[in-house]
């Protein structure tokens, strides 16, 4: 197993589509995301969570190095 963790993430809307790269936080789980294209508000799919978790190309980092968990709250006090 590796430690390398991710950054980086592409974040695609489920309502418009819209994908946009952005750089995840280390320190906290971002619970909510603002489609810049349709202004949807992302919210964590039920069981995961952040939103990268749900519609990111990469899961978070605390998911990283923790992948038995595949983004069921691991992360966040969760």
């Amino acid at each position: 197993m590796t430690d390398t963790v991710i950054l980086e993430s592409v974040l695609t809307c489920p309502e418009c589509g819209h994908s946009k790269m952005e750089t995840m936080p280390t320190n906290a789980c971002q619970w909510f995301y603002e489609c810049e294209q349709c202004h949807s508000l992302l919210k964590p799919k039920a069981g995961d969570c952040c939103v990268y978790c749900s519609y990111g190309s990469e899961p978070c980092p605390p998911i990283q190095l923790a992948p038995a968990q595949k983004g069921k709250g691991a992360c966040c006090g969760a």
